[in-house]
C-alpha cells in the first residue's frame, strides 16, 4: 500500500500529532508512507522514523498560487497514492489529494470539504475525547478504522542524531556560549507566530534570565525567527548581563539540536515550547489566552504559569483589552519554577 498524510502547518502541531504518525506507522509497517508537510515541518520531521519519505509543500515559493499547486499535485498524481490521511484540517488539503487523483481519501469533515473526501470522518464533540490535541489527531485515525483505541503518549518525544547535537555544540560555543560542562544553559523563547496575545512581556523575561544569571552564573540564550529580533532585542537591552541572542541566525532545523544542548526552556505558548519538551528539556511555560489543557507540552517536566481572568481563555491573536490574563503571571513565579528546575540534579551540566 501506498499511503498519502498531510501534515498539520504549525511546529507545535506537529509535535502534537507526532502519536498519530506513530500510530499509522504502526499498523501499517510495511506501506510506502509519504508526508506532505511544509518545509519546516518536513525538517522537524527528518530522522523521526515515521515515513519513507517527507514531500516539501511550500506555498511561498514553488508551489505557489494554483499553477504551484497544481503542480504538486501532478507530481503525487505519478506516484499514484491509495490513501490519503489528512491530519491538517484545510479544504485545500483535501483539493490537493483529490487534485492528486488518491482514491481513498480520509480526514476530518469540517471546513467545507466533506464532498472532496470518500471518508468524511465526523470532528469529536466537546467532551467525547481527551482535551489535549494528540488526540484529536489519534482520534481520526481511529476513526479512520486503523487503531482500536486512543492510546496517547505521556511524552512525546523528538529523536535527535548525535551529528546534530554535535554540530548545535560547535554553534552555541561560537556564538559565544560557555560549555556545557561548565555552565547552565536557560532557552528562552518570547515570540510566539500565533500572535501578541500569547506573548509574555520582553521585561519581564529580562526580569527572569537576571534573577537566573545571578543565582545560577546560567548562560541566556535567546531563540526565536528573523521577525522576533525586536522582541529579543529589547530583552537584551534590559539587561545588566548579555544574552546570546540567537533570533534570526539559525533556522527551525536547527532548533532540536540546540535545544538538547541547554538544560531548561522558558517561554510561551509555542512551537519551540513543544520543541524543547520533545527533545527532553523541562519547560517553563507562560499560558495566557490559550488553553493548557488542549496544548500543554506533552511532558511530566513541565512546569505551566497561568492566571485566568474571566475572559480566559479567549484564543485571540491579539487582546482587544490590557492583556491581563499574561500581565498578571509575575516574574518572581515564573523565576521560582525555573530556579526549581535548576536545581535539580537532572538539568545540572554534564
Amino acid at each position: 500500500m501506498k499511503l498519502l498524510i498531510r501534515a498539520t502547518n504549525w511546529v507545535g502541531d506537529a509535535i502534537m500529532a507526532l502519536p498519530a504518525l506513530r500510530a499509522v506507522r504502526g499498523r501499517f509497517p510495511d506501506a510506502e508512507i509519504a508526508v506532505v508537510a511544509r518545509p519546516y515541518v518536513a525538517d522537524i520531521y527528518l530522522e523521526q522514523g515515521i515515513c519513507d519519505r517527507l514531500v516539501s509543500y511550500d506555498p511561498r515559493g514553488e508551489h505557489a498560487g494554483m499553477a504551484g499547486r497544481e503542480r504538486l499535485a501532478t507530481e503525487l498524481r505519478a506516484d499514484k497514492f491509495d490513501v490519503a490521511l489528512l491530519l491538517q484540517n484545510a479544504f485545500d488539503a483535501a483539493w490537493l489529494v483529490w487534485r492528486a487523483g488518491v482514491p481513498q481519501r480520509i480526514g476530518y469533515a469540517r471546513d467545507g470539504r466533506s464532498l472532496l473526501l470518500t471518508k468524511a470522518v465526523g470532528v469529536p464533540r466537546a467532551g467525547e475525547i481527551p482535551a489535549h490535541e494528540q488526540f484529536y489527531y489519534l482520534e481520526l485515525v481511529r476513526r479512520a478504522g486503523w487503531v482500536d483505541k486512543l492510546a496517547g503518549e505521556k511524552s512525546i518525544a523528538l529523536a535527535v542524531t548525535a551529528a546534530a547535537k554535535q554540530r548545535a555544540e560547535e554553534f552555541l560555543l561560537a556564538a559565544g556560549v560557555r560549555p556545557r560542562a561548565g555552565a547552565l544553559r536557560v532557552a528562552i523563547g518570547a515570540g510566539a507566530s500565533y500572535g501578541s496575545a500569547k506573548c509574555w512581556p520582553p521585561e519581564r523575561f529580562a526580569y527572569v534570565a537576571e534573577r537566573l544569571k545571578a543565582q545560577f552564573d546560567a548562560d541566556v540564550i535567546l531563540f526565536g525567527t528573523a521577525g522576533e529580533t525586536q522582541v529579543t532585542s529589547a530583552i537584551a537591552n534590559a539587561m545588566k548581563h548579555a544574552p546570546v541572542d540567537l533570533a534570526g541566525k539559525t533556522a527551525i532545523a536547527d532548533l532540536p539540536g540546540l535545544l538538547a544542548q541547554c538544560h531548561l526552556f522558558i517561554g510561551n505558548d509555542s512551537g519551540a515550547m513543544h520543541v524543547a519538551a520533545a527533545v527532553g528539556l523541562p519547560v517553563v511555560a507562560v499560558f495566557g489566552p490559550t488553553d493548557p489543557d488542549g496544548t500543554a507540552p506533552v511532558t511530566p517536566r513541565c512546569t505551566i504559569l497561568q492566571e485566568k481572568p474571566y475572559c480566559s481563555p479567549c484564543f485571540l491573536r491579539r487582546c482587544p483589552t490590557d492583556h491581563r490574563c499574561m500581565m498578571q503571571v509575575s516574574p518572581d513565579a515564573v523565576a521560582g519554577a525555573a530556579s526549581s528546575w535548576l536545581s535539580s540534579a537532572e538539568v545540572r551540566p554534564a
